[in-house]
């Protein structure tokens, strides 16, 4: 879990919106993508993101489910499959708009076949 805080030359050269309220999956994504020429052990990351090693692990198992991620044990790194990676974006951002618009209960209904494919 993230402490609450950062370190100040950290806070001073992120943008703007870098701090908004992201899920952990949201922010190993970003955090891959954005250090997409390296790939990382799982360890690593949590402490980058100050989350558990053990939650990374199961958000990157099921990233790589999906096709976001590549692994080659013990690294991970963010998919070369560049039109994947922004259908998923695509996808979670119509997701959220849609829970935002109609609540949790009702986003089943508006499932597609698009969805479906990319999870």
């Amino acid at each position: 879990m993230s402490s609450g805080t950062i370190d100040i030359d950290e806070f001073e050269n992120a943008d703007a919106d870098e701090f908004e309220d992201r899920n952990d999956t949201e922010r190993i994504v970003l955090f891959l993508d954005k250090n997409d020429d390296r790939a990382w052990k799982a360890t690593t990351i949590a402490e980058h993101l100050g989350l558990d090693t053990d939650a990374v692990s199961a958000i990157l198992s099921r990233l790589k489910e999906r096709g976001l991620v590549r692994h080659k044990r013990p690294y991970w790194a963010i998919t070369d499959d560049e039109e994947r990676l922004q259908s998923a974006y695509r996808l979670h951002r119509h997701h959220e708009t849609a829970d935002e618009q109609y609540g949790e209960e009702c986003l089943e209904d508006l499932e597609t076949d698009e969805m479906e494919e990319v999870q």
